[in-house]
């Protein structure tokens, strides 16, 4: 399960167990996991907080110290909380650190540093003796095992210090939070894992997940009886003189989810560009006379549209635009040139009378906000999710790991995916396969999700066979097809 510090609070209360026994059960839990990897007899050296994640690392010592030479350095004096007290009272004679000199040896002959300093209730920067501290710890390459979340760094935003203490692997306590789930951005730990207390949890978590499993399960199986029709038409609008690749990518993405009934409107000049190279979409030119006409009808016939790829010099863009807003019933994915024009009049966004998906980069919600990218890039959850509330969209907030924001609150942070879609064309890509299946499963969220994941994960399978650096993204057809014939597709 995935919750972040508000519902861990919230979970930890429903439970109806007291905070010592949850301290004692959280410690009893970490120290046999240490126990199950670090050899008996190893020099262990435990960091304490003042709170309840320094209570923790108290009980991990007193569970160790017969099999372990194992001392605990309290790093900003005695526990406050009254749980870590009784903790701090149970410790074995002897494995406080209180002195400068012994701290020193200590970190010099450590096998393993375990990190319980602060846990999911830090916010903000560290004081300068603990940055000190973390930086040399940082500097000297030791094993490092962190509790629950990386000192330094926020639950909920994965924001973290400069001297955060950076950690092989992460022991997140009985849930994932969302700092686990950003690794790729923050990058403080190379691993993370659950070490599960039993506790009870809700049956509903705002934060959504998936995987193939999840997808296959969702995704829909054609029948004997299936025709072409079955699952409704895909729209794609795109497309200019000197961009028709990025439609092309759009009708890549969705061939590659198998969207089985393609209508594609673009600009009469690169008509014979995109139709010589894709056989099987209805295409549907327009000019600067007839995009009315064309695109109107279109809009009833369809079951997903999406537009904005490659459409920078597209003639009345803005008409389009505002029409598919209008006139949609169906969900709408708005990408690249349509994210342009809502940064020059978010207000058309309320004119929508269907779901409405965004795609944007980083540079892209700037733009759209008006907020600076550094604060979106320490805020990313925090902006994308104000963002999809306040207008009634989806934010899809394209990263490392792709942050999908819904207007009820709901988030979905992405775990697939590499530096080979770090190119131009990528995002192009996943706008025609978010379509694709937005066509074929009618659960938005479910669908939006789905793209997001799969779009990481032919990426991750890809790179097994080809570098990051040359991974070309016309091979997304021959991956998807390769997981289709896996699950019986």
């Amino acid at each position: 399960m995935i919750t972040d510090k508000e519902g861990m609070k919230a979970i930890e209360a429903a439970s109806g167990i007291p905070v010592q026994d949850l301290m004692e059960m959280a410690g009893s839990a970490l120290a046999e996991r240490i126990a199950r990897q670090i050899p008996a007899g190893s020099a262990i050296l435990i960091l304490c907080g003042r709170g309840n994640n320094g209570g923790d690392g108290y009980v991990i010592c007193r569970k160790l110290a017969k099999q372990y030479k194992c001392r605990v350095y309290p790093i900003d004096g005695k526990p406050a909380s009254p749980a870590a007290k009784h903790a701090w009272r149970r410790l074995p004679r002897g494995s406080v650190i209180k002195e400068d000199e012994e701290l020193q040896k200590m970190l010099k002959e450590a096998d393993l540093i375990v990190d319980a300093v602060y846990g999911f209730g830090f916010h903000g920067c560290l004081p300068a003796h603990v940055k000190e501290l973390f930086s040399l710890i940082n500097r000297s390459r030791k094993t490092v095992w962190s509790i629950d979340i990386n000192s330094g760094c926020e639950c909920d935003n994965g924001l973290c210090d400069t001297d955060a203490l950076r950690s092989e692997l992460t022991l997140a306590i009985d849930c994932f939070k969302p700092f686990h789930l950003l690794r790729k951005e923050h990058g403080m730990f190379q691993k993370a894992e659950i070490v599960s207390l039993g506790l009870p949890h809700p049956s509903a978590s705002r934060f959504h997940q998936m995987n193939e499993e999840l997808f296959f399960s969702s995704f829909p199986k054609k029948a004997e009886n299936t025709y072409k029709g079955t699952y409704g038409k895909t729209l794609l609008i795109g497309g200019c003189y000197g961009m028709a690749g990025a439609v092309g990518l759009n009708l890549l993405g969705a061939r590659t989810v198998g969207a089985p009934y393609i209508l594609t409107a673009v600009p009469e000049e690169i008509y014979p560009t995109t139709a010589g190279y894709f056989m099987t979409p209805v295409f549907h030119p327009f000019g600067e006379w007839t995009w009315h006409q064309v695109i109107e009808p279109l809009l009833s016939q369809s079951s997903a549209i999406a537009f904005g790829s490659g459409a920078a010099y597209m003639t009345h863009k803005e008409d389009i635009l505002d029409l598919i807003l209008q006139e949609s019933r169906v969900p709408v994915v708005l990408d690249a040139s349509a994210l342009r024009l809502l940064s020059h009049n978010m207000y058309i966004l309320r004119f929508a009378k269907a779901p409405v998906i965004l795609t944007p980069h980083i540079g892209e919600f700037s733009a759209i906000t008006g907020l600076p990218v550094s604060v979106i890039r320490d805020q990313k959850i925090r902006t994308a999710s104000d963002f999809a509330k306040d207008y009634h969209v989806t934010v899809v907030l394209k990263g490392s790991n792709t942050i999908v924001a819904f207007p009820d609150g709901g988030l979905y942070i992405n775990q697939t995916g590499n530096p080979a879609l770090a190119q131009a064309g990528a995002g192009d890509l996943l706008t025609g396969m978010m379509a694709g299946i937005l066509t074929m499963t009618r659960d938005v969220d479910t669908a939006v999700c789905m793209a997001v994941w799969l779009h990481g994960a032919l990426a991750d399978l890809g790179i097994q066979e080809h570098s990051v650096q040359g991974f070309d993204l016309a091979e997304y057809p021959r991956l998807m097809d390769s997981l289709f014939r896996k699950h019986g597709f």
